[in-house]
């Protein structure tokens, strides 16, 4: 094979990667059932997956993948728009939006998808107003301008194009630790992002109220955090909204499935579930599928399936992958006891580790945290648990800020008391 310039530069790019600790590689894991992998020949107890309850092996949800198959093959075989949407789909989107209390709901390929298709139909439709304004202005201020050069016989003033007038006219104000897709769905719009600390609600109020008259305010947060697995304030930042007027936007991608009265989110949860204007979630973690879906108005999700690049040009999810996803959601509805036990487990981790030098943060999310610093000491951490025959990563920048790289423990409602123990002890003998 020829040799390519470009090669060298990516392998000189990875070198320094390695020796910085933050080279990543894939693994080739087996999973053999919900909380037990195979690597390099040997099993496991899996600490690092987002399958909460146990759903990806759960009988129910495989027999309505399996189901599915047989009636509709592996695969969808086109975008939505052209004839990749069926009858799974619709049911699972309507079993979704029942499900979270929404009007409506629509399926994306991926949650980061997801967030992009939100995101964009927020900035797309309030685009389309405020442009629809400014071309009415425009043609408003061309007549006034066209009269006063007639009467003082002056050429009229050169107007700016509608997008100049406009542009800027959403603003995100966006938690510092939300996640990477919904950053990235931000900058991809060009408008204005302004980022306010974590859970920082004061500097929120403040930055709401620097907000110019004309500017759509688009308050965007996770409602568990990813890296953290804490709970974003949604009690005060809804509260906001009685003396501001904004869109906020959920992402539910870690809190449905494991909170609510129904496993609906944490919005849900804390009675804030009708001042959500877009809810977002995935179908990958507490459900155990593959997918995400975003759920708002009707009318929202109608501009949605318009705007959004993301659902527009991309093939749909397997219809068998919207059954399984429908099915989960019934069964997290019908066995409340695995997010009882989930949230019981992650209390009694957290109160376990946290009396180790660890300092872990209080709560119930099945996502912990184990901060250990530099790179290299979550790295060896990694390892000295992998020996013990636990699978937890390490988690490095830029996942997580310089200095804070850490052993990202995840918890199963299927892991047994005794597995529970042999993850508290392992992680105690951690120097």
């Amino acid at each position: 094979m020829r040799s390519r310039p470009w090669d060298q530069i990516a392998a000189d790019d990875l070198a320094r990667l390695r020796h910085a600790h933050l080279l990543r590689e894939r693994r080739i894991i087996e999973p053999i059932d919900a909380t037990h992998v195979r690597w390099g020949g040997r099993e496991y107890v899996n600490f690092s997956s987002n399958n909460y309850l146990g759903l990806t092996h759960h009988p129910r949800v495989v027999a309505a993948a399996k189901l599915a198959i047989e009636i509709y093959g592996v695969g969808a075989g086109a975008a939505p728009l052209i004839s990749g949407y069926g009858p799974a789909h619709q049911s699972a989107e309507r079993a979704i939006a029942r499900w979270k209390g929404m009007e409506s709901a629509v399926l994306l390929p991926s949650g980061y998808q997801a967030n992009h298709a939100a995101i964009q139909t927020v900035a797309s439709t309030a685009f389309s107003h405020l442009a629809g304004e400014a071309r009415f202005a425009e043609a408003k201020g061309k007549r006034l301008a066209s009269e006063a050069a007639k009467r003082e016989n002056l050429p009229p003033d050169r107007d700016l194009p509608a997008r100049e007038k406009v542009k800027g006219g959403v603003r995100f104000l966006v938690d510092k630790l939300a996640h990477a897709s919904l950053i990235d769905a931000i900058r991809a719009t060009d408008e204005t992002i302004r980022v306010f600390p974590h859970n920082h609600i004061a500097k929120l109020r403040r930055l709401l109220e620097e907000s110019r008259e004309c500017q759509l305010q688009v308050v965007v947060t996770e409602s568990i955090f990813s890296m953290d697995g804490d709970a974003a304030d949604l009690r005060a930042i809804t509260e906001l909204k009685a003396k501001h007027d904004f869109i906020l936007l959920v992402d539910e991608a870690h809190a449905s499935g494991v909170y609510g009265p129904n496993g609906n989110g944490l919005a849900a949860e804390l009675g804030v579930g009708d001042m959500v204007d877009v809810s977002v979630m995935t179908l990958s973690k507490a459900l155990g599928g593959i997918g995400g879906a975003v759920c708002g108005s009707s009318i929202f999700c109608e501009a949605l399936i318009n705007y959004a690049r993301a659902y527009l040009f991309s093939t749909s999810i397997p219809p068998a992958t919207a059954a399984a996803a429908e099915t989960a959601v019934e069964v997290v509805q019908e066995e409340p006891g695995r997010r009882d036990r989930l949230r019981r487990l992650a209390r009694f981790v957290r109160e376990r580790i946290g009396k180790t030098r660890f300092a872990v943060p209080t709560g119930d999310s099945p996502i912990i945290p184990i901060v250990l610093g530099e790179e290299a000491a979550a790295l060896a951490a990694a390892e000295k648990l992998w020996a013990e025959g636990l699978l937890v990563m390490a988690v490095r920048p830029p996942t997580v800020a310089k200095g804070s790289s850490r052993l990202r423990v995840t918890l199963s409602s299927e892991h047994t008391d005794a597995e529970i123990e042999r993850l508290i002890q392992a992680v105690e003998t951690l120097p």
